[in-house]
């Protein structure tokens, strides 16, 4: 079923669909809740809740954002990982879930953390998919702040057409060019949203220490093709102490779980049957 709920004033879309095991599936931008589709269908067992994060898909981005924070564009509202965090946690109450495992792509694992920090009680395993630890760099922050002032003075077709050559990985561009169709036209954030996603983004908090807290099972996959996150930058979390399994799908960009459905059900659908087990 869909459905839809309010978290700080303003309403929020989900999908809840099968029976079994809780599993919270966070997307990446500036894609919607479809991102994981492919991969949900696979899977059997499961019970899978798969939000519209805030300000993507049929989600409101909501008028209280905090602004300032981004010393690079200090007029930037920004949508900041707590507040996504907060989201997610007020979905979980209205559907009555306690306790759930925790799958995020990108900008969905950066949410992973910051609900771990925040709830660690309602969290059974982590999986990251093509996700870090590690906070923006300087040369990052700068081209998010590139990022903005492009999306505020043309919108955000020419980032969007960009992000879809470059955040699919190479092979899957040359063996099913069809992908970039699909993905392309589920990018439907608005400017306005953009924006506050990269200020976000460029303000995420330093999770490393967060990693040396992380007591419960945690699944890496990583994208040998992915060009914003790297198999060594992902390898940090094999250092949680609740034990982490590690996977490298070389032929796979950032979003993998999209590219490869098959290949990526079933390394998560192993470690969910490990870790529910």
């Amino acid at each position: 079923m869909t459905g839809v709920y309010e978290s700080d004033g303003s309403k929020l879309s989900y999908r809840d669909t099968g029976a079994g095991i809780p599993i919270v599936f966070l997307h990446p931008t500036p894609l919607d809740q479809d991102y994981w589709r492919p991969l949900t269908e696979l899977l059997s067992g499961v019970r899978a809740i798969v939000p519209d994060l805030r300000g993507h898909g049929a989600s409101q981005l909501g008028t209280n954002l905090q602004v300032g924070g981004f010393l690079l564009v200090p007029d930037a509202p920004i949508l900041t990982m707590e507040q996504l965090a907060s989201d997610v946690l007020s979905l979980l109450d209205r559907l009555e879930v306690p306790k759930a495992i925790f799958a995020g792509c990108s900008i969905g694992g950066y949410v992973l953390l910051e609900l771990w920090r925040r709830a660690p009680e309602r969290v059974q395993g982590l999986a990251f998919v093509c996700s870090k630890p590690q906070p923006d760099a300087e040369a990052n922050q700068a081209k998010r702040a590139a990022n903005i002032a492009m999306v505020r003075a043309e919108g955000t077709g020419r980032l969007f057409d960009g992000m879809a050559q470059t955040l699919i990985g190479a092979t899957a561009r040359s063996s099913r060019p069809e992908i970039v169709a699909a993905l392309r036209p589920r990018m439907t954030v608005s400017p306005e949203a953009a924006v506050a996603v990269q200020a976000g983004l460029a303000t995420r908090p330093n999770s490393l220490p967060t990693v040396a807290t992380i007591d419960v099972p945690v699944l890496a996959i990583a994208g040998g093709e992915d060009t914003g996150v790297t198999a060594a930058e992902m390898g940090v979390f094999k250092s949680a102490p609740g034990g982490c399994t590690f996977c490298l799908i070389p032929d796979a960009g950032h979003f993998a779980a999209y590219e490869q459905p098959q290949k990526v059900a079933e390394m998560l659908g192993e470690w969910i049957r490990q870790v529910s087990g």
